[in-house]
């Protein structure tokens, strides 16, 4: 859509003279009157494979400024890197730019970035700024979590596009409410670390896959019983379920002990998209004797009741309840969750508990607090095992945080919504590419978000307000049916140049894929440690493992128990003594987390006691038990093909390279149609397309060209590539690349016979005998004056034979 909801703007643009009007700030201090140049650059390079276009352009926008002093003072006096840092640091590497640009004093968005380098002229007064859009926060090293469960349960644990939304959300750029405490605590100055810090243990955004962020699935869904949604999302994308009571899970990244703290858990969902009237987050915690524990936030939407209860799984259970009658009667979204105190401790603590919920008109609610004191509600030394959802309608953003606040009573609103906390800075597309097993990446996060662009032929960009936008391959499939702008040869266009190139048709298009079908997930070699390790009240203790490329994430330790014995090996038990003594539960928090290369185990000791981890027979307990593919992807394809476009062009094959990030023959058949869809007629590039200067303009705007001076064409095109420069007192020069959106019909030849590729007298000359045949001697052949072509083509007719007499006879 064009850049402009300003309908001055739009008049003064119409207008027969114009007034160019600029702003630039760096650091946010207005510089605009000393540029005395400026280039703005946009174009696309991961939409389409170069091979079926004759133009590529940069991954992100670039803006380059030519400043100069003020006052008398030169710029390389004010600006360069040896500046005084008062004046300099306005325009340092990594400092903000916003560039605004427009007519008769009214600007719309140009550019928002950082400063990328500077160079100062001695001598003259110009200093050169450069500088990138968003793609310079993104510039972190990327990792994705890579869980073992879509192996093991043959199910897609994400899609390309969750691994997008983590790209993003590890640069800062968020789609949904972000983690609310995601780092781990980290050693102080004594080398200490507060185990008392929030910190999320579960956070899956659920924007195209089970896979969290924080944590991982425990359970896959079948693809059938549901699906994601953009249309209607809290935010930005929701797990949609087919049916009623639809159920998934996931384990935490922190086994946290159900004693002395306060957590909570929350999620987003939208009211008015349900299959019925319930959802609802249910806390597992592992308990001695091999028995489970369980506190559940049940929310009915039909009755605006919110159900809490705690009890045992299996077992007893007691419950509060509270009614807010705007939860039964406003649809739409609601951000739903409860808090929990366990800090009155004891032999089997009785929770305190309170809902907390945000309607869609903003208004913040909290019920009174529960205190269980039935013992059927009590919850004896435990430790968080497990994560339960089940919901009838849309929901997402679900997480889990441990000392979430200090108490209840003193919780906010503001809080509960981190308000001023994030800011939605992307826009994201369907989640139509399936993932068994999460590709490896490397490099920084742009690099790894220009990677999947590339293997699933989207695009990337950071727009005029710096907001992410990314759109999957259908995204040139469909034409709008106006354009954004028309331009014409009779007022906007001053130069147009058409090409159409063979290179540019591919009717034969194939697209590789992984295909894990068959491969499982397996134990690894069992790592044992060799360190009985002791871990004091209070303290830390973290055990690094280096894992290995081939291997997938694994989650916390399970904490043993003397009661159950566990029968597998990933698992450690606390002793109460260093020489084995009791096991302990309830008492240890463990968490996993990755660090780079290392998997780290962290024990952070809770209890009034030290531990030990020791088996019951006095050995070291912490087992550490890798994830490995059972083997590797085989390499399949999938084609598409034109047989019209063959007919008239030939065999032009592409073969998609290799990749990842394409698992499934339906993403294979999908992506193989597209490319198809854009190459299977060599569609005409509008190059260097002059045009008067419009700041509205966006990539991926659809554009009329009308030419009625030359090629008198119509024609709509997409606009691939934006270059605009300006010098200080003149007029702002602006040129597109544009694509069409449709070839000009398929070819007819009309009135034409193409000669065949091979001349049709190749093979057809006479030979010597023929011509001796014809011409009995040199003199014959010189009489006729044959050129040596004409000779060796021209059919002959060797004279006719004798015809002998006829013989007699009697008889």
């Amino acid at each position: 859509m064009l850049n402009s909801d300003d309908d001055a703007l739009d008049d003064a643009l119409a207008a027969p003279e114009r007034t160019p009007a600029h702003s630039t700030r760096f650091g946010g201090q207005e510089l605009g009157p000393q540029v005395q140049s400026w280039k703005v650059e946009r174009a696309y390079a991961t939409d389409v494979p170069d091979a079926f276009r004759a133009v590529s352009g940069s991954a992100s926008a670039q803006l380059e400024v030519q400043l100069g002093g003020v006052d008398g003072t030169a710029a390389p006096r004010l600006y360069s890197a040896w500046a005084p840092r008062a004046s300099s640091d306005v325009a340092r590497p990594g400092q903000s730019v916003v560039h605004e640009a427009g007519v008769s004093g009214r600007t719309v968005p140009a550019f928002r970035g950082t400063v990328r380098s500077r160079t100062a002229a001695s001598g003259s007064d110009t200093v050169t700024v450069q500088a990138l859009d968003g793609a310079e926060r993104l510039r972190g090293a990327a990792q994705l979590p890579r869980p073992y469960h879509g192996l093991l349960w043959g199910k897609p644990v994400a899609t390309t596009m969750w691994c997008v939304d983590e790209l993003l959300r590890q640069g800062g750029i968020h789609t949904c409410p972000p983690p609310r405490a995601p780092l781990a605590a980290k050693k102080d100055a004594n080398g200490n670390i507060d185990i008392n810090k929030p910190f999320t243990v579960l956070y899956a955004s659920l924007h195209g896959g089970f896979n969290a962020s924080y944590g991982q699935p425990e359970s896959l869904p079948d693809p059938s019983t549901y699906s994601w949604i953009r249309d209607g999302a809290p935010h930005e994308m929701a797990l949609m379920p087919a049916a009623p009571r639809f159920a998934t899970s996931w384990m935490p990244r922190s086994r946290f002990p159900v004693s002395g703290r306060v957590f909570q858990a929350e999620m987003h969902v939208n009211t008015a998209l349900a299959k019925d009237s319930v959802v609802e987050l249910k806390l597992v915690f592992d308990r001695s004797a091999g028995k489970y524990g369980y506190l559940t936030g049940t929310f009915d939407i039909s009755t605006g009741q919110i159900t809490i209860a705690s009890g045992t799984v299996g077992g007893g259970y007691w419950y509060f309840w509270w009614t807010f009658p705007k939860l039964a009667s406003l649809r739409g979204t609601w951000h739903l969750g409860f808090s929990v105190d366990t800090r009155s401790g004891g032999s089997s603590v009785m929770p305190v508990v309170r809902p907390r919920l945000t309607a869609p008109d903003g208004q913040y609610m909290v019920g009174g607090p529960g205190t269980f004191v039935e013992a059927v509600a009590g919850q004896p030394p435990s430790e968080l095992h497990r994560v339960d959802l089940t919901t009838d309608m849309a929901v997402e953003c679900v997480q889990v945080t441990d000392r979430s606040w200090p108490d209840l009573d003193s919780y906010t609103g503001d809080e509960w919504d981190m308000k001023g906390r994030w800011r939605k800075g992307a826009v994201l597309d369907e989640a139509d590419i399936p993932l068994y097993d999460v590709p490896q990446v490397s490099g920084s996060q742009w690099d790894a978000l220009t990677e999947i662009a590339r293997a699933t032929m989207s695009t990337a960009e950071f727009d005029e307000q710096g907001v992410f936008r990314w759109h999957g391959p259908a995204r040139f499939r469909t034409v709008p049916p106006r354009p954004n702008l028309t331009v014409t040869t009779r007022r906007s266009i001053s130069a147009l140049t058409v090409s159409e190139e063979i290179d540019a048709c591919r009717n034969w298009c194939q697209q590789p894929y992984a295909d894990w079908t068959g491969i499982k997930s397996v134990n690894g070699d069992t790592v044992v440690d060799t360190v009985i390790r002791r871990i004091d009240p209070g303290a830390v203790v973290d055990v690094p493992y280096a894992i290995a490329e081939d291997e997938n994430d694994i989650g916390p330790l399970l904490i043993d128990d003397d009661a159950a014995p566990l029968a597998y090996g990933h698992k450690v038990r606390f002793g109460s003594a260093a020489t084995g003594g009791t096991s302990v539960k309830g008492s240890v928090t463990v968490s996993s987390m990755r660090d780079g290369a290392d998997y780290v185990v962290r024990f952070a000791n809770n209890g009034t006691a030290p531990v030990w981890t020791v088996t019951k027979d006095g050995k070291p307990s912490v087992q550490i038990v890798p994830q490995v593919r059972s083997g590797q992807a085989k390499q399949r394809w999938y084609a598409r093909y034109s047989p019209p476009s063959q007919a008239y062009y030939g065999n032009q094959v592409y073969e998609a390279p290799a990749t990842p990030w394409v698992q499934t023959r339906l993403a294979a058949d999908t992506l193989a149609q597209s490319m198809l869809d854009a190459g299977r007629y060599p569609v005409p590039v509008f190059g260097e397309v002059e045009v008067l200067h419009d700041p509205r303009i966006q990539l991926g705007d659809i554009v009329r060209v009308v030419d009625v001076t030359g090629a008198e064409l119509d024609t709509f095109a997409w606009v691939v590539g934006i270059r605009t420069t300006c010098q200080a007192g003149a007029a702002p020069q602006q040129t597109l690349t544009l694509r069409g959106t449709a070839y000009n019909g398929v070819p007819l030849d009309p009135g034409l016979t193409p000669d065949s590729p091979v001349d049709p007298l190749y093979g057809t000359q006479l030979t010597y005998g023929e011509i001796t045949a014809a011409y009995a001697t040199l003199g014959d052949l010189t009489a006729t004056k044959l050129s040596y072509r004409t000779l060796l083509t021209t059919i002959l007719t060797p004279p006719e034979a004798p015809v002998p007499p006829p013989t007699g006879g009697t008889s």
